[in-house]
């Protein structure tokens, strides 16, 4: 495998908590950081990994996860946009769990199926559909381009359980 494995920026990191800028040069250096990512992913044992997560400020996300017939899908989306169904959506309401908040898992609705536009390593325009998991991973990955966690969308006693939850893993590992 191709790529360098970078450290995974962790939650309280500003980088996380912002949008990021769009990617303008569809170039060898674009390429290089996915293929980073892609590295760093799986190093982490994940399943999508936004730009900002290894401390980048670019609107990028890698992923390589199923959707709900089991079927394996990989890819890169650039300067990604979520388009949700007009009818005929359910809420899944699935636990989820994140690389830059090590450790806990929280239920988070999230819409079942979506539409995700943006555009590959090349500049082209690319229009993916995803379903189960894969709808939940390119709806988690958009989101921290936004500057947004999961953490920020689950009800406040729940996300004070995570970040309890994620603070005593961090401390029992530093000591």
């Amino acid at each position: 495998m191709s790529g360098n494995v970078r450290p995974i920026t962790l939650i309280g990191d500003p980088v996380l908590h912002r949008p990021l800028k769009e990617v303008t040069e569809f170039d060898d250096a674009l390429r290089e950081l996915a293929d980073d990512m892609f590295a760093s992913m799986y190093a982490a044992n994940g399943v999508g990994l936004a730009a900002n997560q290894i401390g980048v400020d670019l609107r990028i996300f890698v992923y390589d996860c199923t959707d709900d017939h089991g079927e394996q899908h990989k890819g890169v989306v650039v300067n990604p946009t979520i388009e949700y169904p007009d009818r005929n959506r359910t809420l899944d309401n699935d636990s989820e769990g994140c690389l830059s908040v090590p450790g806990p898992y929280a239920d988070v609705a999230r819409v079942d199926h979506v539409h995700c536009h943006g555009f590959d390593l090349d500049g082209n325009p690319i229009s993916l559909h995803g379903t189960g998991q894969l709808a939940r991973c390119f709806q988690h990955e958009t989101d921290h381009l936004e500057g947004k966690l999961y953490v920020d969308r689950i009800p406040a006693k729940a996300r004070k359980q995570v970040l309890r939850e994620y603070e005593a893993r961090k401390a029992e590992t530093a000591s």
